[in-house]
C-alpha cells in the first residue's frame, strides 16, 4: 500500500491502473479510522480490484465554531488499518492541495440540504458537495462507498451525482455500532467516561421509535415526542434535532406512509453525535 499527497500523484496511480483494465474503488473519509470506516473499505474490497481511502479533514465543511482543529487525526495508525483490509492507496493531501489559492469553485445544493443538519450547519453541505466533487474527479472511481449513518450525506451525494451526471456508482454501507449501541463515531474519542454512558441514550431512542413504527405507529409527531422524552431523560444530553423526513427529498412529513429516515442529532457535553433508522411503509397500510 502506498500513501500520497499531491492529485497528480493519485492520477498517475489511476492511469495505470485503468491501462490494465482495472476497476476503482473510493472511500472518502476524514480519518481517525474505525470499524465503521473499516466496512466500508472491506466491501470497495470485494466489489473492485483497487481500492483508493481518501484522509482529508475537509476545512470548508466546519463552521467557525466547530471541532476543526481538535478533529482527531492518526494518520500512522489509519494508514496501518488501510493496510491491513487490503487499501491500495491513500490519498492524504493537505489543504492547499485540495484548495489553492484563490480557490472560488463550489458545488451548492437546495431542498435536501435545507433540513436536519443542513439546518443546524449551514456551511457544511456546501463543503461536503465541493470536496467530494473534487475527489470524484481527482480519482474517477467506478464506486465510492459512504455509510449510512450519515444518511442525510448519503442522499445528498446521490441526488448531486445524478444532477451532474456523474458516472459513478455511490454505494451505502449499514450503521456499525458498538456492541452496547453506540454508533460509531470519530467524534466518540470525545467523550469522558460518563459521557459516553449518558450517548447510549441516542440509540436506546432510535430504537424505540423503530419499534414504534414496525408495531404501526403512523403519526410521525407521536414517534418524535416520545423520542425526545426519551432523550431528555438524560441530563447530560442536548438535543440539536429529532425529525422524520422523506427519504428522497429529506422535507419533514406529518404521516409515516411511505420511505423515512427518523434522524437525530444530540450533543451529550459538547460533544455532536448523530444516529438514525430507515423504514419502508407502502401508503396503503394508513389506510
Amino acid at each position: 500500500m502506498e500513501i500520497v499527497t499531491t492529485v497528480a500523484q493519485v492520477r498517475e496511480r489511476v492511469k495505470t491502473w485503468r491501462k490494465e483494465g482495472q476497476t476503482i474503488g473510493l472511500v472518502p473519509t476524514m480519518g481517525y479510522l474505525h470499524e465503521g470506516h473499516g466496512s466500508l473499505i472491506t466491501k470497495a474490497r470485494e466489489n473492485n480490484d483497487k481500492v483508493v481511502v481518501s484522509i482529508f479533514v475537509n476545512p470548508m465543511q466546519f463552521g467557525p465554531t466547530e471541532d476543526l482543529a481538535s478533529y482527531p487525526r492518526d494518520l500512522e495508525k489509519d494508514s496501518a488499518f488501510c493496510e491491513s483490509l487490503g487499501a491500495d492507496l491513500i490519498f492524504h493531501p493537505e489543504p492547499e492541495e485540495m484548495y489553492h489559492k484563490g480557490f472560488s469553485s463550489y458545488v451548492d445544493m437546495s431542498i435536501l440540504t435545507e433540513e436536519l443538519c443542513g439546518l443546524s450547519r449551514p456551511v457544511h453541505f456546501r463543503g461536503v458537495c465541493t470536496v467530494v466533487s473534487k475527489l470524484f474527479h481527482i480519482v474517477t472511481p467506478d464506486r465510492a462507498y459512504f455509510g449510512e449513518k450519515d444518511a442525510q450525506q448519503l442522499a445528498v451525494i446521490k441526488h448531486m451525482v445524478d444532477d451532474l451526471n456523474m458516472d459513478i456508482e455511490i454505494i451505502g454501507c449499514p450503521i456499525v455500532r458498538e456492541a452496547d449501541g453506540l454508533a460509531k463515531s470519530s467524534r466518540n474519542t470525545y467523550l469522558s467516561p460518563e459521557e459516553r454512558k449518558a450517548a447510549l441514550v441516542l440509540s436506546q431512542s432510535i430504537r424505540l421509535g423503530e419499534e414504534m413504527v414496525k408495531n404501526g405507529e403512523r403519526d410521525a409527531a407521536k414517534v418524535i415526542d416520545a423520542m425526545t422524552k426519551k432523550i431528555e431523560s438524560e441530563p447530560l444530553a442536548k438535543i440539536d434535532y429529532v425529525k422524520i423526513v422523506d427519504a428522497l427529498t429529506m422535507q419533514q412529513i406529518p404521516k409515516i406512509d411511505r420511505s423515512i429516515l427518523c434522524a437525530i442529532a444530540v450533543y451529550i457535553g459538547s460533544t455532536r453525535l448523530i444516529d438514525n433508522f430507515h423504514a419502508s411503509i407502502e401508503p396503503c397500510e394508513t389506510n
